[in-house]
């Protein structure tokens, strides 16, 4: 069962790196011409679809409210595993992402990271000042942001939320557009972050109803950010209460 597994997670990667090679010359586009940034957003829709269709990861979308095309949100999602990245490629909403720069010395897959979303070291301050000006540049750009709130993978095994930093908050309070509540349950189980190794599972991505900050100043940010926590968390709970019941026979 273990080389099956070892088997799958091997297969997975070669599919992951070979998609990327074919699709590496169409994001030269945005990077290029830097006004065609939605295309970011259609790649990485097509890419993460292709990835788990290949490595035989069904997944569903579930959307609690309605996203509207035309307007701009953040996306806040839990960050149990590697496999969220892609997990949230699947949006149906065009989006670039803000995370850690641990990648950006791949060759080539650096290169795209690098110029096409918003990395940060997270472990110097003049960093975090630094990326939130450039999400604010970003938003003001007309763009999407994923923001993984917890700023990091913070627990192994079953998941703990981990308490929320304030960049994402802040700059949805700033610039005044909603935070988007995502819950991803199960990527902690296909994908432990304490042994990179594929289990199967179905894979599900659950958008919530966006949080709206019209109206909010920065007095609002910590209200703002245990609404999201709690949204989050709740449907975590529920979800994995879910997956623990009991099964009857038959």
């Amino acid at each position: 069962m273990k080389f099956l597994q070892w088997l799958h997670t091997a297969y997975g990667l070669v599919i992951f790196v070979l998609l990327f090679a074919i699709l590496f010359p169409f994001f030269l586009i945005p990077i290029l011409w830097p006004s065609q940034f939605r295309l970011v957003g259609v790649l990485n829709r097509l890419w993460a679809r292709l990835v788990f269709l290949f490595v035989f990861l069904p997944f569903r979308l579930e959307y609690r409210g309605k996203l509207d095309a035309q307007r701009q949100y953040i996306f806040c999602p839990n960050h149990f595993s590697y496999l969220d990245i892609p997990a949230m490629g699947l949006s149906h909403h065009n989006t670039i992402f803000v995370g850690k720069n641990d990648m950006v010395g791949i060759p080539l897959f650096g290169l795209m990271y690098r110029k096409l979303h918003i990395t940060v070291d997270r472990s110097k301050l003049k960093a975090r000042y630094s990326m939130l000006e450039r999400c604010r540049e970003a938003v003001d750009a007309g763009k999407s942001l994923v923001i993984f709130p917890e700023g990091g993978i913070i627990t192994e095994g079953e998941p703990v939320l981990s308490r929320f930093k304030d960049g994402a908050f802040r700059v949805a309070i700033e610039k005044q557009i909603p935070i988007v509540p995502v819950t991803i349950p199960y990527n902690w189980i296909i994908l432990p972050a304490d042994q990179f190794l594929l289990h199967w599972h179905p894979l599900k991505v659950v958008f919530h109803e966006p949080v709206e900050t019209a109206g909010m100043t920065l007095k609002d940010l910590e209200p703002l950010k245990e609404k999201v926590y709690h949204i989050i968390h709740e449907e975590l709970l529920r979800q994995i209460a879910y997956e623990n019941r009991p099964r009857v026979a038959g």
